[in-house]
């Protein structure tokens, strides 16, 4: 279970403020990829905070309200052309960046005003992959399952993209993404041979990119 270690060890190197980076949505064919960056507070949260994938529907959905209500939350969205333009790695950087800036904005008003730089710490799921911020980070392999902080901010990253990909589901609804989130199931590589890819697939992704366009 996750927990506090990580946030502890570098508040005793002197930061004040620590959070959490995670992204979700690199793996699927279709829809944007989301990072989110979350600085929890004292406040306690009464839902289950793990890696969203061993999480249901449900306790993310609870979670997420409480997470967002009481902590300082920073999201970053990358639609599809963009990561066809740039590659999935790239643009999930992207994503954590303008995630990690938006927290840190938000954070300044409501904790430091001018001396955030120096006071923010951020702890960032994954291998060290060339994130650029202007803040200290360390980066944590599978650190979803290991730091408080990242389990929220996969949590809201998770949740946050599903609800794209449920508009989705009603703008295009022969493709199921409702279901599926844009994932490469039986049910969305049947439907995308038999309709064709539409606006939001990437086509840079296989095997989307074999594929003629469909319905819109």
């Amino acid at each position: 279970m996750p927990n506090f270690y990580y946030e502890a060890d570098a508040g005793k190197k002197g930061f004040d403020l620590v959070g959490g980076v995670d992204e979700a949505g690199r793996g699927p064919l279709a829809g944007p990829v989301v990072a989110a960056a979350v600085i929890l507070t004292e406040k306690k949260i009464n839902s289950k905070i793990d890696d969203s994938k061993a999480l249901s529907a449900v306790q993310r959905e609870n979670a997420y309200k409480e997470i967002t209500d009481f902590s300082v939350v920073g999201i970053g969205i990358i639609p599809e052309t963009i990561i066809d333009s740039l590659n999935i790695l790239q643009a999930t950087l992207v994503a954590m960046e303008n995630a990690v800036i938006s927290c840190a904005r938000k954070a300044a008003k409501i904790f430091l005003s001018g001396s955030a730089k120096k006071n923010l710490y951020f702890l960032v799921d994954g291998g060290n992959i060339g994130l650029k911020i202007p803040y200290g980070f360390r980066c944590i392999v599978s650190g979803d399952k290991k730091s408080r902080s990242i389990a929220a901010a996969s949590i809201v990253a998770k949740v946050t993209r599903d609800r794209i990909m449920q508009i989705y589901d009603k703008v295009y609804p022969s493709y199921g993404f409702s279901r599926h989130k844009g994932y490469p199931t039986k049910e969305h590589i049947a439907n995308l041979r038999r309709f064709g890819p539409v606006k939001i697939h990437r086509k840079t992704f296989y095997p989307v990119s074999e594929l003629k366009c469909g319905i819109g």
